[in-house]
């Protein structure tokens, strides 16, 4: 039997009426991603596992029931039911409940690498350089033909920057991407091409941004002796390259604005500071004048004398106080020499003599004060206080 001639609208109805009428309450679990809120506030994503993707969708009213925010990798389990979208052709997921089933496979090893390096210091705030105030050459590795390198070309180009732009072409998605980004990061270090490299591509699912977050990226980058901006994707997007980078730009647009300070706000600086300059000179120069005005030959000799007469005021009284300490101390030592001359004289034996006692001496010249050291018929020397006389002793009274 001949099979009637059906239009693609017709198998497609049928298709679609099958699938709604079979497949009224599903659910499937799986890995989220490409997912995003269209204009109208329905959000479509993608789910997949190993083999397989199904496209999907959760419509506005049923969205706003979820008690958290869903993210690329996220591992779900949606309830719902299978449609057809004539228009395309394709069936998709009408997902009514969206619940976790756990972190997605890409998250969990993300989370991993990232405590890892995080653990290593590689994100650590000191390690980071600071971004020169005015570069003049910059390197940008991206894919030359992404629109990520365009916008960051219009960009440098509507604020005017005149320094030297350096492409480095590089995958920046699939298995090559790492592998290229690596050896762009090292090149650019090796020869010195620029004061700043920005690494950038433009946004995408978290699948699509795994390259910039590859460990040997993070490493080579963290490794860079010249500053790394970090520009992957839109605001909401992240990847690990954002925490090893010296800066992180929310998109490559952002980032090329950040190194391009248009030339008539740095021009409007550098005036700003030649006036500071020039003021200050004059302001120094002025107060050397004033200084130097009081040394003129006319005024030296009477300026030399005012600096000069406090010192001999000061001399003056110093040699003043010194003669008469010099005075005093010559009375008192002349003072304590008469009391120790009179106490001498007072003490002397020619003094004692000389107030009419005499000393009979032996003839070792030894003083005798005992009559018993004397024996009769010996021979004494009798001292006076003027002279001397020798006498023979004939008598010892005891």
């Amino acid at each position: 039997m001949k099979m009637p001639c059906l239009s693609v609208s017709q198998i497609t109805s049928l298709l679609k009426n099958l699938l709604e009428e079979t497949f009224t309450d599903v659910t499937v679990e799986g890995e989220l991603s490409n997912g995003g809120l269209s204009s109208t506030g329905h959000y479509f994503f993608n789910l997949k596992d190993e083999t397989a993707v199904i496209k999907g969708v959760m419509f506005k009213n049923s969205l706003s029931s979820l008690s958290f925010k869903p993210r690329d990798g996220m591992k779900l389990i949606l309830r719902g039911r299978l449609s057809v979208y004539e228009k395309t052709g394709e069936y998709r997921l009408i997902a009514n409940t969206m619940t976790l089933a756990g972190t997605g496979d890409i998250l969990a090893r993300l989370e991993e690498l990232k405590r890892k390096l995080t653990a290593e210091g590689l994100f650590d705030q000191e390690r980071k350089k600071p971004l020169p105030f005015f570069p003049t050459s910059l390197v940008l590795i991206t894919s030359p033909t992404g629109a990520a390198l365009q916008d960051m070309i219009k960009k440098l180009s509507q604020r005017d920057f005149r320094g030297r732009i350096r492409i480095l072409p590089a995958a920046v998605q699939g298995d090559e991407a790492p592998g290229q980004l690596i050896r762009a990061l090292e090149m650019a270090n090796k020869y010195k091409i620029g004061e700043v490299i920005i690494l950038g591509r433009g946004g995408g699912s978290l699948e699509d941004l795994l390259a910039f977050s590859d460990e040997g990226v993070v490493r080579a980058i963290a490794a860079s002796q010249i500053p790394v901006i970090s520009a992957v994707g839109h605001q909401v997007d992240w990847a690990l390259s954002d925490f090893a980078a010296d800066h992180r730009s929310p998109t490559p647009t952002a980032a090329a604005e950040e190194v391009s300070k248009p030339w008539f706000e740095v021009f409007d600086q550098v005036i700003s500071a030649q006036t500071d300059m020039k003021e200050e000179i004059l302001r120094r120069i002025e107060k050397l004048r004033l200084l130097f005005r009081n040394f003129q030959v006319e005024n030296l000799e009477e300026n030399f004398r005012r600096v000069l007469q406090p010192y001999l005021l000061r001399l003056d009284d110093a040699k003043e106080s010194l003669i008469q300490a010099i005075r005093d101390q010559k009375t008192t030592l002349n003072h304590r020499l008469e009391l120790v001359t009179r106490d001498l004289e007072a003490h002397s034996p020619l003094g004692v003599l000389s107030r009419g006692y005499s000393v009979v001496l032996n003839k070792n010249l030894q003083a005798i004060s005992r009559s018993q050291d004397l024996t009769p018929a010996e021979e004494v020397t009798i001292r006076f206080h003027q002279g001397s006389s020798t006498a023979i002793i004939q008598e010892i009274n005891l």
